[in-house]
């Protein structure tokens, strides 16, 4: 499905997300750390709506020369949002405020600690994007369009667990979760569906 990047898009999304029932985080949630990412929506290729992914820089101490959404964990006292908007900025010196934020989806719980909270916003078309090479070696616009297709995401099996791990196909290469839950999630909404990914499994070597 063809997304311009406009006011009426902007409004669809609006409308999804708000129309998204939300779930609660689990009760063991309080002993993770909790974190925020940007589901950052922006003007792609021939004028459609894409979103912003990151390849983390390589120099990085932990997931570094990984995809990732921008993001990180939440400062004392910052709401997700506010984190999400924070990180959004230091990273790639997009700088928005709280009108921007279209919505929240499901908390993702993750193998190495994290309670991740995945924050819709709106990129305008006049906002530069310079990325911090301290922490980014490169930014991506992915249309909507490649994450609704139908071949976008495909799940395996891994010895380690019996939750399925969820992968996302981009540049030849796959993404996995926790990134590529959140996006499967979002790719859900956008359908108008309420899908669960919390018990997608991520590949061992994000379990650290």
């Amino acid at each position: 499905m063809a997304r311009s990047f406009d006011d009426a898009t902007r409004r669809n999304i609006a409308e999804l997300c708000a129309a998204f029932a939300r779930r609660k985080p689990e009760q063991d949630a309080p002993a993770l750390k909790h974190a925020a990412v940007a589901i950052a929506l922006t003007e792609g290729e021939g004028g459609g709506t894409a979103f912003l992914l990151t390849l983390r820089a390589a120099s990085l101490r932990t997931h570094s020369s990984q995809w990732a959404l921008p993001g990180g964990r939440c400062d004392p006292g910052e709401t997700q949002a506010q984190a999400a908007l924070r990180e959004l900025h230091e990273e790639l010196g997009v700088a928005l405020s709280q009108s921007d934020v279209l919505g929240l989806l499901d908390d993702y719980p993750t193998r190495s600690g994290y309670l991740i909270t995945p924050v819709v916003v709106w990129v305008g078309t006049a906002t530069d994007i310079v990325p911090n090479p301290a922490e980014v070696a490169s930014v991506h616009r992915i249309a909507l369009a490649a994450i609704e297709a139908e071949d976008a995401f495909s799940f395996t099996s891994i010895p380690e667990s019996a939750r399925r791990v969820i992968r996302f196909r981009h540049a030849g290469r796959h993404i996995h979760a926790p990134t590529a839950a959140l996006i499967y999630q979002f790719r859900e909404v956008l359908a108008g569906r309420d899908t669960r990914v919390a018990d997608l499994e991520q590949p061992v070597f994000a379990w650290k």
